[in-house]
């Protein structure tokens, strides 16, 4: 079999493989938290294993171990929040800014480990070791296994809480158990493309889906193959171009979701035009 150039080292392989796990599970989980208004929260996520890594790196423990505690214990205080979006973003943001300032502390204290704690901001995703590939691609399988599981409460509470409720749905129990999935996806997702740019996966690809279509199956496929595009683009890109990864599936998200918002914005122009200027009959 005859690879295109880019995929004959074994680096490349991986970052494509990496990229992969990471944009299915993580556009698939981020098209819910579009659909649920939780975009703080993912974005928080993403940031508090700073802290994480920081501490355990501090303490002598492998900085993805950290990360991923952090992450999950951050996402179970979000969940104890509550689903109030006033109060949710209040407590997300106090969340955020304290596990910053400890990833602040633990550097200070032990300024050998700000290599590894401040690598885990930006990623690397053309350095993927066999060890975190493994570690993606089970964990993005886990994720979307209770993904599919939960897809039809989950859906109905998405849209309609209260409705949920009534039926008996344990709506808080749902809430909790999508944090937790939301957080592993973006442990997963930060040592490849960094805890700055996760948002390009988790956000850009669900947003322009949700412009385009207001059918959930569809948009989730819809999101899940924009994410695709969008990480297999910003790799083939940056190994053209010479730039970083990140930024190019960064770039790419922000265009696609540009475009959808403005397809979505024409039909308003139009009607707006037509008010201002009407067909003379």
């Amino acid at each position: 079999m005859t690879w295109p150039a880019l995929l004959e080292m074994q680096f490349m392989r991986h970052a494509f493989a990496a990229a992969s796990c990471i944009a299915i599970a993580g556009s698939a989980i981020g098209y819910f938290v579009v659909l649920r208004r939780q975009a703080f929260a993912a974005h928080a996520l993403s940031n508090v294993g700073f802290a994480g890594a920081a501490g355990a790196s501090l303490l002598g423990i492998d900085p993805l171990l950290g990360l991923f505690g952090f992450v999950l214990a951050s996402a179970v205080l979000m969940a104890l929040a509550g689903e109030n979006v006033g109060q949710r973003d209040i407590s997300v943001g106090m969340i955020l800014m304290f596990s910053l300032g400890l990833g602040i502390l633990f550097v200070n204290l032990y300024s050998a480990n700000a290599d590894a704690a401040i690598g885990i901001l930006f990623g690397s995703v053309l350095g993927i070791s066999d060890e975190q590939l493994h570690m993606t691609l089970v964990t993005s399988l886990v994720v979307m296994a209770l993904l599919i599981l939960m897809f039809r409460p989950l859906r109905f509470a998405s849209l309609n809480a209260p409705a949920a409720r009534g039926r008996g749905l344990p709506v808080t129990a749902l809430n909790l158990m999508f944090l937790l999935l939301l957080g592993a996806t973006a442990a997963m997702a930060v040592p490849v493309i960094g805890s700055l740019l996760s948002f390009a996966i988790f956000i850009g690809p669900a947003a322009a889906a949700q412009a385009w279509t207001g059918r959930v199956a569809s948009g989730l496929a819809l999101t899940i193959t924009l994410a695709l595009l969008e990480s297999w683009g910003g790799i083939a890109a940056s190994y053209y171009i010479n730039w970083p990864a990140s930024s190019c599936i960064a770039m790419l998200s922000f265009a696609i979701y540009a475009l959808g918002w403005l397809s979505s914005r024409r039909p308003r122009w139009r009607r707006s035009a037509r008010r201002a200027h009407p067909v003379a009959s």
